[in-house]
């Protein structure tokens, strides 16, 4: 094990001894922000679809190990007030993954802080550490709205605002771009969903995310890489997007300027980075952010 596995695995550590509430000195976090875990009923699990466990290929994955935890997690950075208007980013893990493992190897808290983004990051457990993109609870009609109410009900502020007046980002890495799929189609928030960023995440659900595009007016920003399974999806969505003549810009580098994500609806990137590194090997996340509207 290398040494820098060594010290995210001991962070990760430190992060799953807490209950309740994370402060930004567990981790390290005091200049960035201040961190929650919550537990919550809306949360994507525990979900009936899962309670005998599952199987993928010749691996099993039971209900108490992989899909009986209701945690949330929730970032608010320092520069944000909870008693005014602000964002709220919401970050979907992929395959053997959790929401404790995506926030330290990834870097979402420091990415988001070093953005600027008037806003906050809530990462909902999906299926912990298991080969499954399945949704869970967020996969049902107007469930993500249910979610987003109990998030906001549950932060030490009195006078958040309802979640209808606010802007929503959905994220996702790899299998999450099942989930966000599905918010999108009947979460039941659509019309606040200002941003989406797939990270090597377009695998399926290609009508909902079509869909979104023709009919709302959100910025859409998709990286994929050559070997993950997402390459044949995303360029097929570009042959569609120039048969429907609807405007897009494709990248084909991974050097680009900020200026193509300010000035660009929707965006599809074409990397050759790693499936795990398209996220923050060139802090991808923070610039997506902080070009955002």
């Amino acid at each position: 094990m290398s040494s820098k596995t060594t010290i995210n695995f001991f962070l990760i550590t430190i992060l799953l001894s807490f209950s309740i509430e994370l402060t930004a000195q567990d981790f390290n976090y005091n200049k960035y922000g201040k961190l929650y875990r919550l537990s919550l009923s809306s949360s994507m699990f525990p979900h009936d679809e899962r309670k005998d466990g599952h199987t993928y290929g010749e691996e099993f994955y039971s209900f108490e190990e992989h899909y009986n935890d209701s945690t949330t997690l929730v970032f608010v950075p320092n520069h944000v007030s909870l008693e005014e208007e602000f964002d709220v980013v919401l970050f979907f893990h992929g395959w053997w993954n959790n929401v404790d493992s995506s926030l330290v190897n990834f870097h979402l808290a420091e990415q988001l802080y070093e953005s600027r983004r008037n806003a906050i990051l809530v990462l909902p457990e999906g299926p912990k550490n298991s080969a499954d993109s399945f949704g869970g609870k967020l996969e049902e009609s107007g469930q993500f709205k249910k979610l987003i109410e109990e998030v906001l009900s549950s932060l030490p502020a009195s006078t958040i605002k309802h979640s209808e007046s606010f802007n929503y980002i959905l994220a996702g890495h790899s299998g999450a771009g099942r989930v966000m799929a599905y918010i999108l189609m009947h979460g039941g928030l659509t019309e606040q969903i200002k941003e989406v960023y797939l990270f090597d995440g377009f695998y399926e659900q290609v009508e909902k995310y079509t869909y979104w595009l023709d009919n709302y007016k959100g910025r859409f920003i998709n990286i994929y890489t050559p070997n993950a399974g997402t390459k044949y999806l995303s360029e097929n969505l570009m042959v569609s997007l120039n048969a429907w003549n609807i405007p897009f810009k494709h990248i084909s580098s991974d050097e680009f300027k900020d200026d193509v994500l300010r000035n660009g609806r929707i965006i599809i990137i074409e990397s050759q980075l790693g499936h795990n590194e398209v996220i923050s090997s060139q802090n991808q996340f923070r610039r997506f952010l902080e070009t955002g509207k």
